[in-house]
């Protein structure tokens, strides 16, 4: 940056006192700002001074201007600018010693900050660092700590990341989460879809930088620059530093939220009819206060004990509905979600379509979750956690080795019907109602059981089950008559055809 690029800045509003062409070439190399009447030990090369003239008086003798402008050229300063606030003018005795020793002099009016000159000069050298082929340089002390402030304050992330580009040629960056969520985006960056995002974090063209922060293998943060990327290193390590700072502070703020969230989750199990009135809960969690809602409920299998069934439901979510929705998790491993119902807003539509991205960030973890139906009132929420925890099921039973969403509104047929039913009373059922099918592994008991399938499989048709089994029908009746007799059931009556049937599918 040279002196002449000051005066070409229209928000600083300065103006040439004096300075020819050679001089307003120079490179500024820092600022320095000071009042002191000899500043040379304070000065480097190339430095431009700052100075509200507070040092000098009309009553002064020229000495001392002649003493302070000196010190400037000796200290090799490439050009002083003197603020007008106090004097409310430029003095002429400042102007001519400036020009005997060759030192640029620029005013700088009342209204423009000498913190706004300082930051400008930082903020263009800065950004002239990514026209220099150089892995070495950094972020400028002052720039670092500007978006340091800007984090703690809780600035959007997506400002953060426009301050901290800006000046790096802002190049299109974005700030993603393991499964592909865009948290926040530079201006210049376009949007990404979720799955074409989350495919960039894994050997796609750019630079990805992982955010060091308390994320989980499905929400932590990523830095990403698609394309070639010329800005240095080193400054782009210590912009991903800044954003975990944020990331910090963002966690913190979200801890009294996610108690209110664990909150309500621990309260709906015990709501009925007769219970308080959960609006200040459902408020604190940033739901509305009356419906609809529904209940998602998931459960993660994995290597370890607890693969973060809260954490990967949370993150699903976020895709859908950024903070309109509360997530707990019980002791069990369980994790409950209250989502707020949109219109015709289909949760487990989208849930479907953002599940193979939670998978891919554990592929080691089975995740399977179910939805509730809509409710509209509180009261219905804790029924609605037993609906979603009967979609679980028969999500786990539809796809036993992979990640599923199931909505209680698939529950269409007698089987996903029955996966909501714990196990140890599906045994129980399938033995009273088999009976001594079931009691021993006789061979023959075992073709019984073979010819029941395919007879309610082919909807009770003897000729059609003989075929299927390569049977004279003759012996389709026969092992027929001796599965009633065995069950004590009637497989000319619909109801008993329908236990029978119930009770292989609790096998």
């Amino acid at each position: 940056m040279h002196v002449d690029h000051l005066l070409q800045l229209d928000d600083l509003d300065l103006s040439l006192v004096w300075g020819d062409a050679s001089l307003l070439g120079r490179e500024i190399s820092g600022v320095t700002a000071t009042d002191l009447e000899d500043p040379t030990r304070f000065l480097q090369p190339g430095e431009i001074v700052l100075s509200g003239l507070v040092w000098w008086s009309p009553d002064d003798s020229p000495a001392r201007t002649e003493r302070f402008v000196s010190a400037l050229r000796a200290g090799g300063a490439a050009a002083l600018l003197a603020g007008e606030e106090t004097h409310g003018t430029v003095p002429d005795e400042l102007v001519a010693a400036c020009r005997a020793h060759g030192i640029a002099l620029i005013a700088v009016p009342a209204h423009t900050s000498f913190r706004a000159i300082t930051e400008a000069v930082y903020l263009r050298q800065w950004g002239d660092l990514n026209r220099r082929p150089s892995h070495l340089y950094a972020l400028p002390e002052n720039v670092r700590g500007e978006l340091g402030r800007l984090s703690e304050r809780g600035v959007p992330a997506a400002e953060l990341l426009d301050r901290a580009f800006a000046h790096l040629g802002s190049p299109p960056c974005y700030l993603l989460t393991s499964s592909g969520r865009t948290v926040a985006r530079t201006t210049s960056a376009p949007p990404i879809p979720a799955r074409r995002a989350a495919e960039s974090l894994h050997g796609t063209p750019g630079t990805t930088l992982r955010i060091d922060a308390d994320g989980t293998a499905f929400d932590a943060w990523h830095l990403h620059l698609p394309g070639a990327v010329e800005a240095p290193p080193r400054a782009l390590h210590e912009i991903a530093e800044v954003i975990a700072q944020h990331r910090r502070h963002h966690d913190r703020r979200q801890a009294t939220r996610r108690q209110a969230d664990e909150e309500l989750i621990g309260l709906i199990g015990a709501f009925g009819p007769e219970a308080n009135d959960l609006g200040n809960v459902l408020r604190a969690c940033g739901l509305p206060d009356a419906g609809p809602y529904a209940v998602v409920v998931a459960t993660t299998e994995g290597d370890d004990e607890r693969p973060g069934c809260r954490d990967a439901l949370a993150e699903a979510l976020s895709h859908l509905r950024p903070g309109s929705f509360a997530v707990g998790e019980r002791p069990d491993g369980e994790a409950i979600a209250v989502v707020g119902v949109e219109g015709r807003d289909d949760i487990q539509a989208r849930l479907g379509e953002v599940w193979p991205l939670i998978h891919a960030c554990r592929p080691d973890a089975v995740v399977h979750c179910g939805v509730s139906a809509p409710v509209t009132e509180t009261a219905g929420l804790a029924a609605a956690v037993t609906q979603a925890r009967y979609a679980r099921a028969a999500a786990r039973v539809a796809a036993p080795r992979g990640s599923r969403v199931m909505a209680v509104d698939d529950l269409f047929d007698l089987e996903t019907l029955l996966a909501g039913v714990p196990g140890d009373v599906k045994e129980v059922y399938s033995t009273r109602v088999l009976g001594p099918l079931l009691l021993d592994e006789r061979p023959a008991n075992a073709v019984l059981l073979e010819t029941l399938e395919v007879f309610l499989a082919h909807d009770g048709s003897w000729a059609r089950t003989a075929k299927a089994l390569h049977l004279h029908v003759n012996t389709v009746h026969y092992r027929i008559e001796r599965i009633e007799t065995l069950t004590g059931r009637d497989l000319s009556r619909l109801d008993h055809k329908l236990d029978l049937r119930a009770a292989l599918l609790c096998r």
